[in-house]
């Protein structure tokens, strides 16, 4: 059986950190997302910040520019990617393919920890030099690994379309997943809070072409029915993190 043949039988919301964006805006999780398919598959969205924010987070931010932006005020080793994998008694290398929505800090920090699985994003994404990370600094270097590339919607098995929806960066990838009979749409920044398309997408790189690609996406939602979990949204943290759709 390949992958195109396999059905998602499980999602996983993964709690991959607090973050208070500049001070008090707004308190938001920050999730990653693990499919799991009939044939045990693992599939992991997005891997939250880098391990080193658990283990000195003042000291990793100041060294990231990241507190001009906000501050982590809740990162245990257990919301790493790694640490989120092992509490559903999963170990990082149990997770053969990795799907990218964006590369910034929060969302391809610990990328390199999974340089033995493919990794699934945008031609657009992968044409960066390195990944956006944060601001002007780009201390990552794309990992030496196995990268399949988008330029259109994309089956990848039963149950999960990728869907590319630039502007946020030009590269930005969405998700639709089927699971027991529901629709469950992640737009991971795509839409990064429900207020956003009326604020006008000012976290986008091109609040344009987000506004064009949230009405898709939205448009999505109303004609499947779909659940839509948005990227960064506040309402959403308390019961996201955790949760399992079968």
């Amino acid at each position: 059986m390949t992958l195109r043949q396999e059905t998602v039988a499980r999602l996983h919301a993964l709690d991959l950190g607090l973050f208070d964006v500049g001070p008090g805006k707004r308190r938001i999780l920050c999730p990653g997302f693990l499919m799991i398919t009939d044939a045990g598959t693992c599939i992991l969205l997005d891997t939250g910040f880098p391990a080193a924010y658990a283990n000195d987070g003042r000291a990793a931010a100041l060294a990231d520019g990241l507190v001009r932006f906000g501050r982590l005020v809740d990162f245990s080793p257990a919301q790493t990617a790694a640490g989120a994998l092992a509490l559903l008694g999963l170990a990082v290398t149990d997770v053969s393919h990795v799907i990218l929505s964006h590369s910034h800090i929060d969302h391809v920090g610990s990328l390199p920890l999974f340089a033995h699985a493919e990794i699934i994003l945008t031609a657009a994404e992968r044409a960066e030099p390195a990944p956006l990370y944060f601001g002007p600094n780009r201390p990552m270097a794309w990992p030496q690994a196995r990268y399949r590339t988008l330029n259109r919607a994309t089956q990848i098995c039963q149950g999960l379309r990728l869907i590319p929806t630039p502007g946020h960066t030009a590269g930005h990838l969405s998700a639709l997943v089927t699971i027991g009979g529901q629709n469950v749409l992640l737009t991971a920044d795509a839409i990064n809070r429900a207020s956003e398309p009326a604020e006008g997408f000012p976290d986008a790189d091109d609040p344009i072409l987000a506004a064009k690609s949230a009405a898709k996406l939205l448009a999505l939602a109303r004609k499947t029915g779909a659940e839509v979990i948005y990227g960064h949204e506040p309402a959403q943290a308390a019961a996201l993190g955790g949760r399992t759709w079968r």
